[in-house]
């Protein structure tokens, strides 16, 4: 039987007994799960800590040849990127088979540790339909690994938001800025300032129309007397004293 186009119906349960890795808080673990082109998020289940619920379903639809889906369990941060928990692969054999499993995934570190388990709902429709009408079920082939056992781990990207459906965009706010604002232009270089003639005119400019006479009328005297230049002394020999007006005077 080909399972070619067919589609495979996928709820993610919960985790249990995760790898914690906050220090202080209780962490936000969500579920990612990727089959070939086909990627598939979970919400954050904030505060989830080590055992957290999800109960969200996906359709997947199957590839001829791929049994098996890859499963990584992440740490929502605010601030720095997200934190790896645990990753593993989750086998379809028994679901192809059976049309139906629950079983637990195992999830590693790294380094290939412990990181907990993932729970998953897996029911392939068609199958029923052919046990219904007495058609023989083909064995699928061996895996390589056991069921519940994931194989190495394989190194895996932190989720980015282009991967998966973008949450709906915020409103726009009231006030967006105009990518034609008259204020600036886009004309490279810009138009040349307006010449001004250089040097300038002379200043001062012209004479104001006075006012008021500077000084007034009433502070500039209408004539000053003359006097003789150099003027006259009063006196100009000094009264007589005690001695005589011999020069030096005679010795005592």
């Amino acid at each position: 039987m080909s399972i070619q186009g067919q589609l495979l119906d996928v709820t993610v349960v919960g985790c249990s007994k995760l790898k914690d890795t906050e220090w202080i808080s209780r962490q936000d673990p969500y579920v990612c799960l990727e089959y070939a082109t086909t990627k598939f998020r979970t919400r954050t289940c904030t505060d989830g800590g080590k055992n957290p619920t999800f109960q969200e379903k996906t359709v997947i639809p199957l590839i001829e040849g791929l049994r098996e889906i890859s499963v990584a369990v992440w740490n929502s941060n605010t601030i720095t990127y997200d934190s790896f928990i645990g990753s593993g692969r989750i086998q379809l054999q028994k679901v192809l088979s059976q049309g139906y499993d629950d079983s637990s995934w195992t999830l590693q570190t790294k380094s290939g540790k412990f990181a907990g388990e993932v729970k998953l709902i897996l029911h392939f429709a068609r199958t029923h339909q052919q046990q219904q009408h007495g058609h023989q079920q083909p064995k699928p082939p061996e895996s390589n690994y056991p069921m519940s056992t994931p194989p190495p781990y394989m190194a895996m990207a932190p989720p980015t938001s282009s991967s998966y459906a973008p949450p709906p965009p915020y409103p726009s706010p009231m006030n967006t800025y105009s990518a034609t604002s008259p204020a600036f232009s886009s004309t490279y270089p810009p138009a040349p300032y307006p010449s001004s003639t250089y040097p300038p005119a002379a200043y001062p400019p012209a004479a104001y129309p006075s006012t008021t006479a500077y000084p007034p009328a009433a502070y500039i005297p209408t004539a000053y007397p003359s006097q003789p230049y150099p003027p006259a002394p009063a006196n100009p020999y000094h009264a007589p004293g005690s001695y005589s007006g011999i020069y030096p005077p005679p010795p005592y």
